[in-house]
């Protein structure tokens, strides 16, 4: 089945371009979400009509998404976790717990959004890869601090 792309979609397209997609993903999943629509030839004239709109919005958000990466550059993010004798923590640090630690900070991050090297299991200090946008991934200071149990 063949999509316009309404928003960009990971591992499918950008916005604006034509894909042929399964029917199933097409019709479960990306017309429902609002993120493409049928590439009928009504679809495609009122696509061009839109373009510009469109086009316009994405370049507010990334616009926004840069901005938010700006003010995430300036924080350091500290996570205490309880650690044994040796300095090493109990457990690991996980992407859904950075998720909390961001959102106590405001910053609204999904936990796929953010990429781990490997699992933080030691107390020190970490850069971590966040994605706001598709096209644009932020670089976070990362503070490990160990509590004694």
């Amino acid at each position: 089945m063949k999509v316009i792309l309404i928003s960009d979609v990971i591992n499918v397209g950008h916005q604006g371009e034509v894909k042929e997609v399964s029917s199933g993903f097409a019709r479960n999943y990306l017309v429902p979400q609002n993120l493409a629509m049928e590439a009928t030839l009504a679809n495609l004239k009122i696509w061009e009509r839109e373009k510009l709109k469109f086009e316009k919005q994405r370049e507010e958000i990334i616009l926004a998404a840069k901005e938010i990466a700006f003010k995430m550059e300036a924080v350091e993010f500290i996570v205490k976790v309880k650690k044994g004798e040796n300095g090493k923590i109990f457990g690991s640090v996980t992407s859904a717990n950075l998720s909390k630690i961001f959102k106590e900070k405001g910053f609204e991050i999904d936990k796929r959004d953010i990429f781990l090297s490997d699992s933080i299991k030691e107390v020190g200090c970490y850069e971590v890869n966040v994605r706001l946008h598709p096209k644009v991934v932020v670089k976070v200071r990362l503070v490990v601090i160990g509590e004694k149990e």
